[in-house]
């Protein structure tokens, strides 16, 4: 029976059903995910059955009640059913109250609601529905009271105490699962308003590139004018220039179009150009002057690249770098860029050997920055691996299309 490092929680048990198992039909990972357990459960079983079985043991010594083997077992077995808790709740509510059953009638002992009532019962509530929970909490409180002999407790007092303890447990269960589903709608709507700043963002820089080639495409446009009648060579090179500038303009015009928001405030200030791959030299410094040694290394032949493309290597650059300063304070970086024929690799990793106690780092896709750092490689349509490193520190990597740059010009035209 394999026992899984990870404490997974979530509203049903068909999460944690997909999650066991790679092969198979989908019934076969189901079946299979009730013999697993994570860690937590496993000493969660160990506390429960040690629990129950101390308090029947103190309780048949308080009572001149023989200690029997068929007890002790049903007793230790009610315990164990909580390690198939999560993919199989009632099915593990249904064992223990039969196992609670048959003790109460093999041995005689008075009404009582044992820790693997709770977990279980607790367990129905987090994962199931209102019918579901409202059915196991009805069956729950008879089924408790079967007794071969309630000795010096009335019945009343054992429905009254019962009562009260299926209520509060099942009470305990709804309001956890509220807050959890709080919780996470609470992140989502953090994510969302990161997606949609950095989409902003994105769309404002764009907005600065499409607005640098429509002047100069003006600027190319007069001087052909000017120079067509006494120099046609120059008036004809500036009209091919014009063409490729026109070509990369509508392109990156649809990128901006999808990403656009409306009711943008105007700038107060003229925008400062776009920073591009040929500008990782000064974040390169910056981030060594910041206590982060940094090397930087390039393949392959550097040639100009499409201004979004080089707008997004540098972004990519700069937030890993910050966040390899965050969250691994006095940690190697490494930054590589390498040039292919039919695009760019940008990959940005530190050892982690500086890390001190801080903020964990976030988990790949979580951190509201990696977010950043997908809409920018999703809008020129490449893929970005984001993680932990198996010998330590972290790894940020993106792979970028980047076609030719018409005429040959590319980010040295910002300037």
């Amino acid at each position: 029976m394999p026992i899984r490092s990870e404490d997974r929680t979530g509203p049903t048990g068909q999460e944690e059903a997909q999650a066991v198992g790679g092969r198979g039909t989908r019934r076969d990972r189901v079946s299979e995910a009730a013999f697993a357990w994570t860690r937590s459960d496993a000493l969660l079983a160990i506390g429960t059955a040690a629990n129950d079985l101390i308090g029947f043991s103190l309780g048949a010594t308080e009572d001149g009640r023989p200690l029997t083997v068929t007890a002790v077992v049903l007793v230790v077995l009610g315990g164990a059913c909580v390690l198939a808790r999560r993919a199989r709740p009632v099915t593990v509510l249904c064992a223990v109250l039969a196992l609670g059953v048959a003790l109460n009638l093999t041995t005689p002992t008075g009404p009582h609601f044992s820790a693997a009532f709770a977990v279980a019962l607790y367990t129905v509530t987090r994962l199931r529905g209102p019918a579901v929970t409202a059915a196991a909490a009805l069956a729950t409180v008879p089924l408790t009271l079967i007794s071969g002999g309630y000795g010096t407790v009335s019945v009343l007092t054992g429905v009254l105490s019962n009562t009260v303890a299926v209520l509060l447990v099942v009470g305990t269960g709804l309001l956890v699962r509220r807050w959890q589903q709080e919780a996470e709608a609470r992140r989502t709507l953090l994510a969302d308003r990161a997606v949609a700043e950095e989409r902003r963002r994105i769309a404002r820089e764009l907005h600065d590139i499409v607005a640098h080639h429509i002047t100069t495409m003006q600027l190319m446009a007069g001087g052909a004018r000017a120079n067509l009648a006494h120099d046609p060579e120059t008036a004809r090179e500036a009209l091919v220039t014009l063409e490729g500038s026109g070509r990369m303009a509508l392109a990156e015009m649809r990128q901006l179009l999808d990403v656009l928001r409306a009711g943008e405030e105007p700038e107060q200030v003229p925008p400062e150009p776009q920073p591009g791959a040929g500008d990782l030299g000064r974040i390169i410094t910056e981030s060594r002057l910041a206590g982060t040694p940094t090397e930087f290394t390039v393949h392959g032949t550097a040639r100009p690249l499409p201004p979004t493309v080089g707008l997004t290597v540098f972004r990519i650059v700069q937030e890993a770098l910050t966040n390899a300063r965050k969250h691994a304070g006095g940690a190697r970086a490494h930054v590589r860029l390498t040039y292919r024929p039919e695009g760019v690799d940008v990959e940005v990793r530190d050892d982690g050997a500086g890390a001190r106690p801080g903020p964990a780092r976030p988990a790949a896709g979580r951190g509201y920055g990696l977010i950043g750092m997908r809409e920018r490689v999703a809008l020129q349509g490449g893929t970005l691996e984001a993680g932990a490193c198996d010998g330590g520190g972290f790894r940020v990597a993106a792979v970028l299309p980047a076609g030719a740059v018409p005429g040959g010009r590319g980010e040295e035209r910002r300037g």
